[in-house]
């Protein structure tokens, strides 16, 4: 494999010659003088530079596309001559929404990696719009997501059942009721995740099957994160739906309240995705672990 393509791909995701040097642990000069040998070998500018700034010229986004493509099938060739011995090798892309990464895919990235140590699994963090971007830009093979929205290019294989509850610090006067009415929901201050959210999504539109609209509710904060959103919940009178995975301790700790809503049940499955018509062994053979320590027919 060309170093320099290598080199070139990092700094073209990350479009910052810093963090590309970081990333391939060599020096910011080192990543100048292999950006600038693959130029003069092209006889064209495939960066440009603006200040501190750069982006791709219309050359370097051709090159860009040829250097997935390239990448794909060195990871192809290693997996399938991997396969004529005993322990198989290559690299998978994996790409996880924020509640995923965090509460659902860990075990199983463990077991993965006990029977098949010489595979190396990179794991991108992000909510369910920019991982499902990273799968249609060829950055990962597969995505575990929250949300699924129907997009034509991206089959969705559900994979896990979840629920939705709503959850507040166990100081809030309101876990006294027995049962939290539809129009009481007006009236108490929400703590959402950020627009793209897998989470979001789900809860807009279960809310949309009951008459209420998301912005009938009083949004004090949205915040990035799910940790973010059970910090600011433990130390206000908040109130947010979480996904019963990312709660688990914390009601059991009775750090966090559950309160059941009239007429409410938020429940949704999380998708395991990838390309449409596109398939590679080390993808399937990823996908068949996770459907054996979950017991699924995937």
């Amino acid at each position: 494999m060309d170093f320099r393509l290598k080199v070139f791909y990092t700094v073209a995701l990350r479009l910052n010659f810093t963090k590309a040097a970081t990333e391939l642990y060599i020096s910011q000069p080192a990543v100048s003088k292999h950006i600038q040998e693959l130029e003069e070998t092209y006889k064209i500018k495939l960066f440009e530079r603006n200040g501190s700034k750069i982006a791709l010229t219309p050359a370097g986004e051709i090159l860009l596309k040829h250097t997935k493509s390239i990448f794909e099938i060195y990871r192809e060739i290693d997996f399938d001559l991997s396969s004529f011995i005993d322990n198989r090798q290559g690299l998978l892309r994996l790409g996880a929404s924020t509640t995923i990464s965090q509460y659902i895919i860990s075990p199983v990235l463990a077991r993965f990696h006990q029977k098949q140590q010489d595979i190396k699994v990179n794991l991108l963090n992000g909510n369910t719009e920019q991982i499902e971007n990273s799968l249609i830009n060829k950055e990962i093979e597969i995505g575990i997501v929250e949300g699924q929205t129907k997009n034509q290019s991206i089959k969705y294989i559900p994979f896990l059942k979840d629920e939705l509850v709503l959850v507040c610090n166990n100081k809030n006067p309101v876990v006294q009721q027995n049962e939290i009415s539809l129009e009481d929901l007006k009236s108490l201050k929400f703590i959402t995740r950020e627009r793209g959210s897998g989470t979001l999504e789900v809860i807009e539109y279960a809310l949309k099957q009951v008459d209420v609209k998301i912005s009938d509710l009083q949004i004090e904060m949205q915040l990035g994160s799910t940790e973010s959103i059970k910090s600011y919940l433990l130390n206000s009178d908040c109130f947010a739906f979480m996904s019963i995975h990312a709660v688990s301790k914390e009601l059991q700790n009775n750090e966090l309240m559950a309160l059941d809503v009239e007429n409410l049940a938020i429940e949704r499955y999380f998708y395991i995705i990838t390309l449409l018509g596109k398939s590679d062994p080390l993808s399937e053979l990823f996908i068949q672990n996770i459907s054996s320590f979950y017991n699924l027919k995937l």
